[in-house]
């Protein structure tokens, strides 16, 4: 298997521009800089020439081109370090990447160090990472990306590697090659001053490896940098001296100048990534025991107070689960009316390691609880998974998926052990379920499960194996190696490996796009955890070609959770809410337990109006694209005229030179630096045309333009004489918005011709397996439902739904399809799947129909008020040039039927 990438998803590419854009203005580094260390040793350091202002001024405009709060200010993080000359203060500018997990964050970032060094020159590079299942996701990415990478990127050389302290020729290297340098390091592996990279040896005649990396100036790229908030932490950071921080996350603590942002729910509506469905398990009408669960702790001024789930005796005489608040000191007697929970008096609530004690000595951690026989509900949780895994790898067999399913574990001596409570569990529930599902019939248990759970020490970041109790380091290493590293056999079937255990080793950075299930059998300790169990699986799947299944019947992530449905919805929801507001919450999981069908209706498939309907929709096209050179010229040359292009500057750095006691050498020391204008009556002139083409060579994607045609761009533009004061930064701006204006061109001079070729009516399926509801019984459809759009908070009340009401309320629709997902018409901007055809009479005032012909309709559901992306403005028009111009069907987008009405 090998991966496969598309390399021109807009919300990837628009990511990727967001950060670039925020250096525009910053000259091309041809020329080697280069620092001379004491040992002889010259580092090739990146630069950055722009002062304080100009930076802030580009990331307020790709806030604002983001619809982003507007930064009044730069956040620098500023700290006291130890270099080779001595002490000094590092100081660098943070720039935060908000993308919801499964969308490619780490290609993003890989994508945009590469665009970096295309366009500025900047060589090195540092991604810091939080943990080995982190640092292990983000080398395997380099692997499989590396390949299409050198495509994009004219095969330039880059180098990446994991950081090894015991080979510091690695870091030699990373300091005088020339070439773009990929260091990935976990923070351990440099936040103590015992480290090896801190301490000078004779491998590198007596220097101090830190000290090359900070003659480097590094571009830090922090994954998941919520985990780098502590102290120490960030003086580690600041100990590498970077130019600056780049910092990506989907679940940011503090958020650093962001600069581009995509929630969950512009993830889930542009089906980047799985729809999310819950089977909770809990157990109900037992108060045989005392239950207790610690939901929440709160710490304010001057109290601190616990949210506990609890079983209250109501009046009429039923206990029920409740939520209690209570603080230190108060009986759970009084808060429940139970005699049973006496001996449940608050000792202590500590909100700094997230406990409750009570004083009968039973200490609850926060996610925690007690008596709600976890034996009994993890052996029908692990029963419900692999039953799914079952039903799921069955359906998704012949479309080439292999299916995987995920568990974290409360202890990893209940799998570990091979008397272990959960091992066990799984292995009589497996071979049971095995009787029923004939091609596992011959399947060995033992062979389709393995676990990975970091008990491995680590000694900076390097992992040492060593024997377990059970003398399994082989097993233990082969675990690893398939888990972190060998994802193409995890995913092939010729791997036996498909049920996988851990922790919380797994619990961020490492994921599996053909994750199916994700089974919960330990608490879940805070809202932030749920959501990160949760991003294990939600990535697009791929079959055994490498190919991403975008097939939204396809992708469902099944959550078997330990709590009750409406439980783990609320709380998954309300920590997206506290995250990102109430624009950003997508819509609540659907319950796993409550699955429907849509049937077909074949007495409307069999009729005349249906197959003239699909005899004219049906054909499929071809397009190309015309591009208005004089109306590109205008366009281009009257938003330039509109751009301020900054002169030039200076910047002026003050240093010391100083000799060093113990050594026989001059070390130099850097004091001030500071940014300042300049006039120059005799600057050199590059070929601004040349300049110009090179720019738009290293765009993503590149673009290309005639030199004529940018000749008289220069000669037409208002401001053509700022280009004499600043070449480099009126290239520029002038490459930035042909791009923009080009884009819109693209569709604009779209042509589509009708080919010989055609949709079947029989690609349609008798039925289609969907969750309640999202499902609206109709009458005038092709089937019995309608699957309304997922990604509304309420699908009923959704666009779509609405509409789908209103069409059955209007007497003059005959009939009706929600086209399926295999529906498509191509684009320049990716595939689009229109969403209704719909077959109607006309009537004239009186309700009396006018003639016999019926009209033909397709009808896209979108608010063209609203502010939509620019690549769903462009497929509408898409769909206008493909059914109106190619296929003489009438096409229009509305926002409920009375647009519908009036359009007819």
């Amino acid at each position: 298997m090998q991966f496969k990438f598309d390399a021109n998803q807009e919300y990837q590419i628009r990511a990727i521009e967001s950060v670039v854009d925020l250096f525009e203005g910053q000259p091309l580094n041809k020329v080697e800089l280069k620092f001379a260390l004491g040992s002889g040793f010259a580092a090739v350091a990146n630069r950055l020439d722009l002062g304080e202002e100009a930076l802030l001024e580009n990331l307020r405009t790709v806030q604002e081109r983001n619809k982003l709060k507007a930064d009044n200010a730069l956040q620098w993080i500023e700290e006291e370090i130890e270099t080779v000359a001595g002490k000094t203060k590092a100081r660098f500018a943070n720039f935060s990447v908000e993308m919801e997990t499964g969308t490619g964050k780490t290609y993003v970032y890989l994508r945009t160090a590469l665009e970096l060094s295309r366009r500025f020159g900047m060589r090195k590079f540092i991604i810091v990472v939080p943990s080995v299942a982190v640092r292990e996701g983000v080398k395997k990415t380099f692997e499989i990306t590396e390949k299409h990478l050198k495509g994009l990127y004219d095969n330039a050389p880059y180098r990446f590697y994991v950081y090894d302290s015991s080979n510091l020729s690695q870091v030699r290297q990373f300091a005088i090659s020339p070439n773009v340098e990929f260091m990935i390091m976990t923070i351990d592996s440099f936040n103590k001053a015992s480290n090896v990279i801190r301490n000078s040896t004779d491998l590198l005649q007596g220097e101090t490896p830190i000290h090359l990396v900070q003659a480097t100036r590094p571009v830090l790229i922090l994954d998941e940098p919520q985990n780098f908030k502590s102290d120490l932490r960030v003086s580690a950071l600041a100990m590498l001296d970077p130019l600056v921080a780049l910092r990506y996350s989907a679940t940011h603590h503090n958020v650093y100048n962001l600069v581009y942002r995509l929630t969950p729910v512009d993830a889930y509506r542009q089906g980047l990534v799985k729809k999310i469905e819950v089977a909770g398990v809990e157990k109900m009408d037992d108060a045989n025991q005392v239950f207790l669960r610690v939901d929440e702790i709160r710490a304010e001024k001057r109290t601190l107070t616990t949210r506990l789930a609890v079983q209250t005796l109501l009046k009429d005489g039923k206990v029920k689960e409740q939520i209690v608040t209570v603080k230190q000191g108060d009986n759970l007697r009084e808060k429940t009316n139970r005699d049973e929970y006496g001996a449940f008096e608050v000792a202590e609530i500590n909100a700094g390691e997230d406990f409750v004690e009570f004083t009968n000595g039973v200490k609850l951690t926060l996610g925690e609880s007690q008596g709600a026989d976890k034996e009994t509900i993890f052996a029908a949780q692990i029963r419900y998974t692999i039953e799914e895994h079952f039903k799921k790898q069955r359906e998704r067999k012949a479309a080439g998926i292999k299916v995987l399913s995920l568990f974290f574990i409360d202890r990893v001596d209940n799998y570990a052990l091979e008397d272990g409570l959960i091992r066990q569990q799984f292995t009589e529930a497996f071979k049971e379920l095995q009787k029923k599902y004939s091609e596992w019939a011959e399947v060995d248990a033992d062979d389709v499960h393995d676990g990975y759970f970091a008990k491995r020490k680590t000694k900076e970041g390097v992992v040492i194996f060593e024997d377990s109790k059970t003398g399994e380091s082989e097993k233990d290493r082969e675990a690893y190696d398939l888990i972190m590293k060998n994802k193409e056999q995890l995913l092939s079937f010729e791997g036996k490996v498909s049920f996988i255990f851990s922790h919380s080793a797994l619990r961020e950075g490492w994921d599996n796009p053909n994750i199916f299930q994700v089974c919960t059998l330990r608490e879940v300790g805070s809202e932030r955890e749920r959501r990160q169990q949760i991003g294990r699986g939600i990535r697009l799947s791929v079959n055994q070609k490498g190919d991403r299944v975008r097939d939204d019947r396809v992708n469902v992530l099944t959550v078997i959770a330990n709590e009750s449905y409406s439980r783990f919805c609320e709380e998954y929801q309300s920590e997206i809410l506290r995250e990102f507001g109430k624009d950003g919450v997508p819509p609540k999981p659907a319950n796993a337990r409550a699955k429907a069908v849509a049937k077909l209706r074949k007495q409307y498939k069999l009729s005349d109006e249906f197959k003239e309907l699909w005899r004219r929709i049906s054909h499929k096209t071809r397009y190309a694209v015309k591009i208005d050179s004089k109306k590109l010229l205008e366009e281009v040359v009257a938003e330039l005229g509109k751009q301020p292009i900054r002169a030039p500057s200076l910047k002026f750095s003050k240093g010391r030179i100083e000799a060093e006691e113990q050594k026989d050498l001059f070390t130099t020391r850097l004091i001030t630096e500071k940014g300042m204008g300049y006039k120059s009556k005799k600057l050199p002139l590059p070929n601004l045309v040349e300049l110009m083409l090179s720019l738009m060579e290293r765009t993503t994607p590149p673009v290309r333009l005639t030199r004529k045609t940018l000749l008289e761009i220069f000669k037409k533009a208002k401001n053509n004489e700022a280009a004499l004061k600043n070449p480099h930064e009126f290239a520029t701006v002038a490459v930035r918005i042909i791009k923009e204006k080009l884009s819109d061109q693209l569709v604009d001079g779209i042509e589509y011709e009708k080919l010989n070729e055609w949709y079947e009516m029989r690609q349609f399926e008798m039925e289609i397996s969907s969750w309640a509801e999202y499902l609206i019984p109709v009458e005038r459809c092709l089937y019995d439902h309608v699957i309304v759009d997922s990604a509304a908070t309420d699908p009923k009340e959704s666009l779509e739904g609405k509409f789908a009401k209103g069409l059955e309320g209007d007497d003059r629709v005959k009939l009706y399809v929600k086209l399926p997902s295999w529906f498509v018409v191509n684009t320049p901007v990716g595939s689009y799947n229109p969403d209704w055809a719909i077959v109607m009479e006309q009537r004239d005032e009186h309700g009396e129909r006018i003639g016999k012909d019926l009209l033909y309709l397709v009808r896209e559901t979108k608010d063209l008020d609203s502010e939509l992306r620019p690549d769903e403005k462009r497929k509408v028009e898409c769909g206008k040039r493909h059914f109106h111009d190619a296929l003489n069907v009438d096409y229009r987008a509305v926002k409920d039927v009375g647009e519908l009405v009036e359009s007819v």
